[in-house]
């Protein structure tokens, strides 16, 4: 636009739409100022007219001597006003006080204009700003019949509302003035137009220049350039093209078929006029480039242009370099295609696609078996498993993928194996060894126009993992050395990603065998609920999540559910560490609230054990633990971080309970906080890790919905049936997080296999009490457990009715173990001790931990349980007693 502007003819555009502009411009404000000038005239005229017709009304002396004249002539004013067409006509006595106005609060307020004049008898008319706004008024005396001015009216009117003719006119002026400038405007752009086209809208300057350049850049490229009309003379020829068609001095105005020494093809291009885009033409043994187009395309003269450029050494240098792009572009997409996973079957597979068929026809790739599950490879195997095949046709003659490659063959394909090295086979036809060992399979690949090969190895850190082949058929030619350059680096490339997979599969491998060695093989024995699990590790490494289920005292279970936030060796090893804590804390039988804490105090300790050392430190490790007494049916849970458990009712219901959230473990500071639920007999709880329900792709309670869904509505379904509903619905193929996943249904002790007594505090009540524990013996036909119940019982309530406090209780349960239990409302824990031979007592905790499977102390939060279980008799009737041949004689003992 800028070089428009500057052009003869933007230049008569510019000066002529100007001056209209201008003259329109004139005419409006001349106008304007005419109309200011008659509107302020007529704004007077009628000011003065209305007030001298008011002053000398018949009446107004009249009204002027009432008492009240505001009274008679405020209407007749008013009616004057509209009747006139003025804004207001204003009543006054010679001090200038209104007696009228049409804005009634401004009656009895002095007037606002110049009186001076109108009391010596003179009318006057003046602008003033008044209570309207600008007004033009008019000031004329009123006279008694003795020539004294009694009075003043005063007429107005703003200067806006006086309408005139030539305020009319204005819009006529202006459509005028517009057409007359668009009709400018057209003329001066067909004007422009006519001009642009004869100087391509230069200005004279630019014009001047241009020819001053044009010789000068014309005879100076390195490109040759033609300009022939359109019946085939030439019309311009630069230096360059006089050089490589070597044209007489006089070629110019000469007919293109007249020049001589032009080839035949040359010529019938030239004439032709047709468009060529870089098509070759051989010339005085010169390799040239034409490129030819009409001159005619937007409105020129016809004929044709025609740029010649000499690319014979760039042929052959552009070939070279072509071949050259395509190998770099090939080594540059095996670098990103290769090795995008940790998978070295996969890699194998990236490094086969991508060479077919830009590189080779066929490619193979054998590993070692070691290499596949993350060994070391050893250099004295003897086989390979073929892992990878690809080419351009599906029905190869090649062995498919997952055969055994005998080392030991004199097979081509193995050579690069055996002698370390890549290694190229120009003619698969001379091999004569591989034809005689195996002549059908050689007569298939010979057959197929395989004919040259490039076996290189598989090297990465001194050792060989397998070995790649590349093939070809005899329609693209033998490999060069280049190419076999080219093998060996996609071969490297490829080598790195496979042992990269490799010792990530071994480290993996090693993760696993860690954390499934420390997570639960199979669910101990016990009666209190029916369990199933499910453990499914992520897809990108192992993590810290692990549950238990551990038999307690009295018949009772305890269900574990956690996790170490992280994945590998580190989260594994850790989870280990936490998991026999739990089941060490256990041991204590210890309510939940008391276990994490212990765990949590453990877990600080941890981080401060690894703080300043490369081992991360325990960051988001959970935990849920519940306790289930099937005596009772009481469940005591709670959980520091974890995801609340779903608590599945026998009628298919399924809910979330709402326990306590206690914080993370490690954190500190915070207390835990155990809630007790009542479970219905055949009720499942539903314990999970968090990888169960967290989903990038969806929301956590949606997932948690989801869950919940999914076990309801199902009374009779079993808990191995709910796991795996649950993790058909929640989890993808490939989990990316570890999922630990335990449904219990909760069993209940028959009230017909429980039997409990309260003891007085007085020893003579321990007789009393063996009766009884016969008596129920003999029921639930345990006679032969009898004396070793009454051994028990003996020592357990004697100690409670000598050391503890009441209330004292005894329970018997049978169950898996015959249960005994004495309870006390003292919190003293009695210790075993050895007692000298010269001591009378202290061997009773003695003889029943030697008598009694398993003993030990529980508290409670009315005191203590001191409770022994004793084996049930064996197939033949004989009861067990644990330690009972290490005591020798029990009597001579006593």
């Amino acid at each position: 636009m800028k070089r428009s502007l500057g052009s003869v003819a933007g230049q008569m555009f510019v000066l002529q739409v100007a001056l209209v502009v201008l003259l329109v411009v004139a005419a409006v404000v001349a106008l304007m100022l005419q109309s200011e000038r008659d509107t302020s005239a007529e704004a007077e005229r009628r000011s003065l007219a209305v007030a001298e017709t008011f002053a000398n009304a018949p009446g107004l002396r009249a009204a002027l001597r009432e008492p009240r004249p505001t009274t008679v002539l405020q209407p007749l004013t008013e009616v004057g006003r509209r009747a006139a067409g003025v804004d207001f006509i204003v009543v006054m006595d010679t001090h200038g006080i209104r007696y009228t106005h049409p804005m009634p609060d401004r009656i009895g307020k002095r007037f606002v204009g110049t009186i001076g004049p109108s009391l010596q008898g003179r009318t006057l008319t003046e602008s003033v700003d008044g209570p309207l706004g600008r007004e033009m008024q008019a000031v004329v005396p009123v006279e008694d019949p003795g020539g004294r001015v009694v009075a003043l009216v005063s007429a107005g009117l703003k200067v806006k509302n006086v309408a005139n003719e030539v305020e009319r006119q204005i819009p006529i002026i202006l459509t005028a003035g517009a057409g007359a400038l668009g009709a400018a405007t057209a003329v001066t752009a067909l004007v422009s137009r006519r001009l642009r086209r004869q100087t391509h809208g230069l200005g004279p300057d630019e014009m001047t220049r241009m020819y001053d350049h044009h010789d000068a850049v014309l005879h100076a490229v390195r490109e040759g350039v033609l300009i022939i009309d359109a019946d085939g003379r030439l019309l311009l020829a630069n230096d360059e093209a006089v050089r490589l068609l070597d044209l007489p001095p006089d070629a110019e105005g000469r007919h293109v078929t007249e020049l001589p020494g032009l080839e035949p093809d040359a010529v019938a291009l030239l004439s032709s006029g047709r468009e060529a885009t870089d098509e070759v033409l051989f010339a005085r043994g010169l390799l040239l480039a034409v490129n030819q187009r009409p001159t005619d395309r937007d409105g020129g003269p016809a004929g044709t242009v025609v740029t010649l450029r000499d690319s014979t050494e760039l042929q052959a240098v552009s070939g070279r370099a072509q071949i050259a792009r395509e190998r770099l572009e090939l080594l540059y997409d095996a670098g990103l295609g290769v090795g995008t996973t940790l998978d070295v079957t996969r890699t194998a597979e990236e490094l086969a696609r991508i060479v077919v068929p830009r590189f080779a026809d066929f490619v193979t790739v054998d590993l070692a078996e070691a290499v596949l599950h993350g060994g070391e490879p050893d250099a004295r195997a003897t086989d390979l498993r073929r892992v990878a095949v690809h080419g351009i046709h599906d029905d190869h003659p090649l062995r498919q993928r997952g055969r055994l490659i005998d080392v030991l063959s004199a097979t081509p394909w193995i050579h690069g194996y055996r002698i370390g090295r890549v290694a190229r086979i120009p003619d698969l036809s001379a091999a004569a060894d591989w034809q005689a060992r195996d002549p059908a399979g050689a007569r298939q690949i010979l057959d197929r126009g395989i004919n040259t090969l490039i076996s290189a190895p598989i090297r990465a850190r001194g050792a060989v993992l397998g070995v790649v082949n590349f093939w070809r058929t005899k329609e693209h030619g033998p490999f060069d050395d280049e190419e076999l350059s080219l093998a060996e680096e996609l071969v490297a490339q490829a080598a790195v990603s496979i042992d990269n997979g490799r010792r990530y599969a071994r480290e993996h491998t090693m993760a696993v065998t860690l954390q499934r060695s420390l997570l639960p093989r199979a669910l101990p024995e016990q009666n209190a609920i029916d369990a199933a699990h499910r453990y499914l590790p992520a897809h990108s490494g192992v993590s810290g999540d692990w549950f238990d289920v551990i038999p307690l005292p009295g018949g009772r279970v305890a269900l574990v559910v956690g996790d170490v936030v992280g994945h590998g060796l580190h989260a594994a090893a850790t989870m280990g560490r936490l998991r026999t804590a739990v089941h060490n804390f256990s041991t204590l039988d210890m309510p939940p609230d008391e276990l994490l804490s212990h765990l949590d105090d453990l877990v600080g300790r941890i981080d401060q054990e690894e703080a300043g050392t490369e081992a991360a430190a325990v960051v988001g490790a959970t935990c849920l633990y519940a306790i289930y007494d099937p005596a009772t049916r009481r469940c005591a849970l709670a959980r520091a971080g974890h995801l609340a458990p779903v608590v599945v009712h026998p009628d298919g219901t399924a809910a979330f309970p709402d326990l306590p959230y206690g914080p993370p473990l490690g954190l500190g500071g915070m207390p835990f906080r155990t809630e007790e639920l009542e479970l219905p007999e055949g009720s499942q709880l539903v314990l999970y890790t968090d990888g169960l329900v967290e989903d990038r792709g969806r929301d956590l309670d949606e997932n948690l919905e989801l869950l919940r869904t999914t076990l309801a509505g199902h009374p009779g379904r079993s808990p191995e049936r709910h796991c795996q509903a649950v993790l058909d619905a929640l989890l993808p193929e490939q989990p990316q997080d570890d999922v630990a996943l335990l449904v219990a249904r909760t069993r209940v002790l028959p009230p017909d296999r429980i039997a409990d007594w309260d003891v007085p505090a007085d020893p003579a009540a321990v007789s009393g009490i063996r009766r009884a524990a016969r008596a129920r013996l003999d029921a639930w036909q345990l006679t032969d457990l009898e004396y070793s119940l009454e051994l028990v019982l003996s020592e357990l309530v004697t100690n409670a009715v000598r050391y503890g406090s009441p209330p004292l209780h005894v329970r018997l349960m049978y169950d898996r173990t015959l249960i005994c239990e004495v309870s006390d409302g003292s919190s003293t824990s009695p210790h075993l001790r050895c007692a000298a031979a010269t001591e009378e007592g202290g061997r009773g905790l003695f003889l029943v931990a030697r008598t009694a499977e398993r003993w030990g102390t529980r508290y409670t939060p009315q005191g203590k349980v001191i409770w022994a279980e004793l084996a049930l008799p064996g197939a033949d009737g004989t009861p067990r007693i644990p330690g009972l041949e290490a005591l020798g004689d029990l009597e001579d003992l006593l």
